[in-house]
């Protein structure tokens, strides 16, 4: 591999780590804590990430336990999983909030499944703008004769290969969320 992509491999594998958290989010009719992981919740004068204030549990299959450690900010908890419009409605059971997942309906695992792919066309637009500033790189290095032009098409070749690589990486993982979606 040619120090012109080494250098931004990085960036390569940031998409890809990206994506996979990003469709954590997506729910799938059963129970995940990674559904509440974007949750900001207004507690101690500032905006604190739900994880931090409180443990997440998994009981059963279609419910999730959210407990706060610091039981006198379970309303503001409850009021930050309403405002995030998860399609969950937490039960306020005193010492923790209870959140049950609905089962999907056809509709929404069709509108899960395109907000999927509208993810997917993100990643793959990061990776593209990643492998353009490689590839201007290498044209830069070309014109100041710092490799021949055989050098250029080969380390053109495997840059286009590796951007292939990943983005048959970001389909697999599709796959496999929209499989979770669309599965009842």
């Amino acid at each position: 591999m040619n120090k012109y992509i080494q250098t931004k491999l990085g960036d390569f594998s940031k998409t890809i780590d990206f994506f996979k958290k990003d469709i954590a989010s997506l729910r799938t009719g059963r129970a995940n804590p990674g559904v509440l992981d974007g949750i900001l919740v207004e507690a101690y004068g500032a905006k604190t990430p739900l994880v931090g204030l409180a443990s997440i549990t998994v009981p059963e299959a279609r419910s999730l336990v959210v407990s706060p450690w610091d039981k006198s900010i379970i309303k503001e908890v409850e009021k930050a999983i309403t405002a995030a419009a998860l399609g969950l409605n937490p039960v306020n059971e005193g010492a923790q909030i209870r959140l049950v997942v609905p089962q999907l309906t056809e509709e929404n695992r069709r509108e899960l499944a395109k907000r999927l792919s509208e993810k997917m066309e993100t990643g793959r637009i990061s990776l593209r703008q990643t492998r353009d500033e490689i590839k201007e790189a290498i044209e830069a290095a070309f014109k100041n004769k710092e490799i021949s032009e055989d050098d250029k098409f080969r380390f053109v070749k495997e840059l286009d290969e590796e951007v292939s690589r990943r983005n048959d990486e970001l389909k697999k993982i599709k796959e496999k969320k929209e499989e979770e979606i669309m599965t009842i």
